[in-house]
Order: structure tokens, then C-alpha cells, then sequence
């Protein structure tokens, strides 16, 4: 995963100049990912490179550099922004990029999560975490794996590499990262109220109400109220809560019940979760297995069986604590 080591304003002048991409990729004598590269900050031109340029964009060395003299303010915030994202983005990249790569290359394949998992000797739970990069893989799992997608260890090694050179993974990893997830602003974060001794309560929004239809509306942009989280939660990323705001499940939870939910876990049967229907609409399931071993979802009142492909497992939030 590329870091951001120059920041500049090629782009901006080149646009200025109305100069496609292309004609500075010639005059450079790179290639047009080369020049992106240079542009998003991931790549340095050296001394004889940045003079070409200025060259052919009219204009001085020092234009070409981002800095707090010669830039304009809003352009400095955002390569500083844009810097704070890559270095998040970095510090978990190995594992997300190695689960980015598997589920690029299976999807290419033709393979199901299933499939693989079963090939590799290993649940479909642990294989899934794998992909989503929430888990390391041994010497021994990751040679499982390379034999279960037909490739041999140091082919598999070499696809990934190249795969993220390219910047194939890059929407993968992001689309992961950011699907259903609570927006990550202030009203979300944990610095919630003190409470009795000395500490900081953590708190999460909660989020639904019910339709005719009798799912679940999650909309983020209009949190009812924040909840405290439980505490066995605190470490786990991105957990919202929801109220049980529907009787398709019967009689089994009470209306007042508050859900937490955690996108990021991984369901199988017994579990209760949150099937995304849309982005804004959710149903609640009681997950079952098949004689096959796939997954699907029951709602009662009336009874209702929701099928559950291997793509569909993103749009599963697990429920991990339930609140009388």
C-alpha cells in the first residue's frame, strides 16, 4: 500500500493548462499509472523529472510543491487528510491487502466462499475473516489456500503483489472498510459522558424504526439518541445499537429490547442479525444451516426464509449483546 511521500500540485496545473494526463505520461516517457502515481503523492519525480515538468506547466519549481508558503489553504488540509488516511489505511495493510488479493482472485475463479474454505480444511467463519483481513494466516493455512485456488504459494504470493501495485485492491479494501459502517464523526466516538467512577462512559448511536413491512429503517443521519455500549464491546470496532422495533421474530425478544450490533463479526447458525435489504433498510433474521451447510435467515409473522449467498454475507451485521 502506497504512502503519501510528495505531495505536489501537478495535477491542479496541469489542469489549469487543460493538458490531458497523457501528453505529460510522453513528455515524462512514463507510463499513465506512473503519472497518477506522481499526482496522488505515492510516487517522487527526481531533480531532472520535476524540471521537465515545470517546463512544460510554465511555471516554478516551488509551484509544483505543496507547502504552507506557496499553496492556498484548503489544498494543504486536504493532502493532510489525505495523509492521515493513508496512514490508517497503512498500519493495517498487510492483512487487508492479503484478504483483498484472496477475494479478487477467488471471485476471478469462479470459486465460493464455500468452496475454498472446504478445499482449504477450514471453516467458512475463519476462512471469511481472512478475506475481510481481520485475521493472520499461518504458514500452513496460506499454502491450504494457494493449493484450494489452483495456484502454488509463491504464484499466490506474486498475484497479490502485483494486484496491489496496480491499485486493484485499493476499492476492495475500502469497500470493506466502509459498507454499513457508522459514520465516524464526533457525535459517534467514545468520549461520552463521565460517569460515577471517574471514567468515560463509551458511547453509540441508536439507530431504527420499524416499517409497514415490518423491517427495520436504519437511517445514520438521524441518530434517535446515544446509548452506553456495554463494556465487553468497548474495543470492538464500529458497533451501533438498534431497537427491536418489529414483531417478525415473534414472540422471542421483547419490543423494548435494545440490539448492539457489530458489522464486522462473522454469523453462523444461531445467530441473530441484521440482513441489509438497502443501505437504509434492514431485515432481522434468525440464522439458520442447511443440510448443505448454507447459511439463510427465518422471520416469523408470517414465516419468511431469506436465502443467503456467499455475497451476501457484507450485508449480515451480526447482533453480539441483546439488552432486556
Amino acid at each position: 500500500m502506497e504512502e503519501i511521500i510528495f505531495p505536489n500540485q501537478i495535477r491542479m496545473h496541469r489542469r489549469l493548462h487543460g493538458m490531458p494526463m497523457q501528453e505529460l505520461a510522453d513528455h515524462l516517457g512514463v507510463s499513465l499509472s506512473a503519472v497518477s502515481k506522481i499526482e496522488k503523492g505515492y510516487r517522487r519525480l527526481n531533480q531532472e523529472q520535476l524540471i521537465q515538468v515545470a517546463e512544460l506547466l510554465d511555471c516554478s519549481l516551488q509551484d509544483l510543491y505543496v507547502n504552507e508558503q506557496n499553496s492556498q489553504q484548503e489544498v494543504v488540509q486536504a493532502w493532510k487528510r489525505e495523509q492521515e488516511r493513508r496512514s490508517k489505511i497503512n498500519q493495517t495493510a498487510g492483512l487487508k491487502t492479503l484478504g483483498a488479493g484472496l477475494r479478487h482472485i477467488r471471485t476471478n475463479k469462479g470459486l465460493t466462499l464455500i468452496e475454498v474454505a472446504e478445499y482449504a480444511d477450514m471453516t467458512l467463519s475463519v476462512y471469511h475473516r481472512i478475506e475481510m483481513g481481520q485475521r493472520e494466516v499461518s504458514d500452513k493455512e496460506y499454502r491450504n489456500i494457494a493449493k484450494a485456488l489452483g495456484m502454488t504459494v509463491d504464484k499466490l504470493k506474486d498475484s497479490i503483489k502485483k494486484l496491489d501495485e496496480e491499485g486493484v485492491l485499493e476499492d476492495i479494501i475500502e469497500h470493506n472498510d466502509t459498507r454499513y459502517k457508522v459514520l465516524n464523526n464526533a457525535r459517534y466516538s467514545n468520549l461520552g459522558a463521565v460517569n460515577g467512577e471517574g471514567g468515560a462512559d463509551v458511547m453509540v448511536p441508536l439507530l431504527g424504526s420499524g416499517n409497514s413491512e415490518g423491517n427495520i429503517v436504519i437511517d445514520r443521519g438521524n441518530v434517535f439518541r446515544e446509548i452506553e455500549c456495554p463494556s465487553n464491546l468497548h474495543n470492538q470496532h464500529g458497533i451501533y445499537a438498534v431497537n427491536l422495533c418489529t414483531r417478525r421474530l415473534g414472540s422471542l425478544l421483547s419490543s423494548r429490547c435494545v440490539l448492539f450490533i457489530n458489522p464486522n463479526d462473522v454469523i453462523s447458525s444461531g445467530d441473530i442479525a441484521l440482513y441489509y435489504i438497502s443501505d437504509e433498510e434492514a431485515k432481522l433474521l434468525s440464522i439458520r444451516e442447511d443440510e448443505n451447510g448454507q447459511l439463510y435467515g427465518v422471520q416469523w409473522n408470517p414465516d419468511e426464509r431469506t436465502n443467503l449467498s456467499n455475497s451476501d454475507l457484507t450485508r449480515v451485521h451480526k447482533v453480539v449483546v441483546i439488552n432486556l
